[in-house]
């Protein structure tokens, strides 16, 4: 990347940020859905930093064991370490350790970003939880129960345990909660879940504030779905709605870009023009107030299916906006967000579209900690 290097030094001039790093990432056969995601965490400056506090913290002891962890904070702490300014770095230590880790990223086919961004967050979560449960207990209890998306609190002999809150739950994660009224006797019935990330259904011109308005909008069970209340000790017709009781410092939003369509029966991809704003006011919280957050990165899936393709990320460093193509890093303008949205008609020339969305909370003097 010597040529593209220098060309990123010539366009940031005086204006190249102070110890800030611009690193491609080599390669190795379709492991694009993991550089496009690791550009993203790494310019994620919260996270960045307790994860190389971590590495600072573990190296030290000499002893640590080799885990998806210790990979990602060596590899964090190789690009912030080097010379240059600019340059490729080959994450080969780590891409071998996730293929170790889990075999539906083994082979050399077209994968998911979100799913590997998901399997990632959620294996950094178990090996804190585990290290922080080992300190506190070493005769080994077990760590808590996983969901899909997130991480939940585990009872045990109906005793609520209070779970083990760690750096990157305090980055990433945020609580649903669940509301259900029986339309009988009106009790509400709540109940709380954590979340990693939001995954949102699309439609055709829309925006991210509609689609998490539709995420939040009230359903009625009745027929079939209906609601068994405690109160009525009966099934009863009910209404349903997600609220989020606590925003995440990073909210991660994923948009279902890829759904399976029965008629076919085969995944479809949905190049349905959804925009996304620069700042987003969530507005879907149990307090109805708004959280504010400025958008700081974007994994672009390019292509018109689900099973090829490939990924890139727009990422905000220093208040510039810069291209992560793997191995190629460019300066680019605000507007380049804007041609990831997506499609108006159903058949277009440009095939790239926004696919996950980091937001970072804004502090409460209104600045960004990453910009």
């Amino acid at each position: 990347m010597g040529a593209t290097g220098s060309k990123l030094e010539k366009a940031l001039g005086d204006h190249f940020p102070e110890g800030e790093r611009y690193f491609g990432l080599e390669n190795f056969g379709n492991t694009c859905y993991c550089n496009s995601v690791l550009q993203a965490l790494y310019f994620c400056v919260p996270f960045r930093d307790q994860l190389l506090e971590y590495y600072a913290n573990n190296k030290s002891s000499g002893d640590a064991e080799e885990n998806l962890l210790t990979c990602l904070a060596e590899l964090f702490s190789q690009i912030g370490t080097q010379k240059k300014k600019t340059g490729v770095i080959a994450p080969k230590r780590f891409v071998q350790r996730v293929k170790k880790q889990n075999e539906l990223f083994r082979g050399y086919a077209h994968q998911d970003a979100h799913e590997f961004l998901n399997f990632l967050l959620n294996e950094l979560v178990d090996i804190v939880e585990k290290e922080q449960q080992a300190a506190k207990d070493p005769s080994g209890a077990s760590p808590l129960d996983k969901i899909a998306n997130g991480v939940k609190t585990s009872h045990a002999n109906g005793v609520k345990k209070e779970p083990l809150v760690t750096w990157v739950h305090e980055n990433f994660q945020g609580i649903l909660t669940n509301e259900t009224r029986c339309l009988r006797c009106e009790t509400v019935t709540a109940r709380d879940e954590t979340f990693l990330d939001l995954s949102l259904d699309i439609e055709q011109n829309s925006s991210i504030t509609s689609c998490l308005k539709n995420f939040s909008s009230t359903e009625t069970l009745n027929a079939e779905d209906k609601f068994f209340c405690d109160k009525c000790c009966s099934l009863q017709e009910a209404q349903k709605r997600m609220k989020i009781k606590k925003t995440p410092q990073i909210l991660v939003i994923h948009l279902k870009r890829f759904k399976y369509m029965e008629q076919l029966g085969r995944y479809k991809k949905l190049s349905y023009r959804v925009v996304f704003p620069l700042e987003l006011k969530l507005n879907i919280t149990v307090e109805n107030s708004d959280s504010e957050y400025s958008l700081f990165a974007v994994v672009v899936h390019v292509g018109s299916g689900p099973n090829h393709g490939h990924y890139v990320s727009l990422v905000k460093s220093h208040n510039h906006w810069l291209f992560f193509d793997d191995e190629n890093v460019e300066m680019v303008d605000e507007s380049a967000v804007q041609t990831s949205f997506g499609s108006a008609q159903e058949y277009s020339s440009n095939t790239d579209h926004g696919y996950i969305l980091f937001y970072e909370r804004a502090t409460s003097n209104g600045l960004m900690k990453n910009v």
